[in-house]
């Protein structure tokens, strides 16, 4: 007499891979905070962030995302915080009116696209300063850009995961843990040392209260 399975209980080769990818997470993760502890370029590009007057924030594909999330955060605490979507805000309005005051934050992972380059490429040469979030030193804009986060921590490497699959294949060379951890990092740091962050913040929080935008 047969027995049918239990449909509620996972199969166990589902149970040993995830836990095989939670250690490879946490590896990845552990590797990404001793990378941030003792690189000081987040410090650096976070100061380039405050001191400009206008920060555009542009990413594409799987960067816009990062990219949509920086900009919320930033905005928090910041004015000026415009994000490229190639829709509302398009390339061609921001190359037209480029300052020295302007500051690009470009998140821009491998492969990297042409359009985020053929953007912040002109950017550069019209005069606005480049702050490049990317996964290599290769990138094309790196050279071209006043500040560069070049993410460190590496992928895991570990039997029995990288050999059966790819544990984020939008961003091979970079873990999406750790690129939201610089993203937090870059916001919470450019906010921290900004005139007027803590009042812009309150009052952007009583305004949502008025508005009655959330639901507790």
């Amino acid at each position: 007499m047969s027995t049918r399975p239990d449909g509620t209980r996972a199969p166990r080769s589902a149970t040993i891979l995830k836990a095989r990818l939670i250690d490879a997470h946490r590896e990845e993760f552990d590797a990404g905070l001793l990378w941030a502890l003792s690189d000081p370029a987040v410090e650096n590009a976070a100061a380039r962030i405050t001191g400009a007057r206008r920060r555009f924030v542009l990413g594409a594909a799987t960067s816009f995302t990062y990219a949509s999330l920086l900009a919320a955060k930033l905005s928090n605490a910041l004015a000026q915080v415009i994000l490229v979507d190639g829709t509302i805000v398009r390339p061609l309005d921001i190359l037209s009116d480029v300052r020295a005051s302007d500051v690009m934050i470009v998140i821009s992972f491998r492969r990297y696209r042409s359009y985020t380059i053929d953007t912040a490429l002109p950017f550069a040469q019209a005069g606005g300063s480049l702050v490049l979030v990317t996964d290599s030193a290769d990138n094309p804009l790196a050279e071209h850009a006043a500040e560069t986060i070049v993410i460190g921590g590496g992928t895991a490497e570990r039997d029995g995961v990288a050999g059966e699959l790819s544990m984020h294949p939008e961003t091979p060379d970079v873990s999406p843990a750790v690129v939201a951890m610089v993203i937090d990092l870059l916001a919470t740091l450019s906010s921290a040392s900004a005139k007027g962050a803590n009042r812009r913040f309150a009052e952007r929080q009583r305004l949502a209260s008025e508005l009655g935008l959330h639901r507790d």
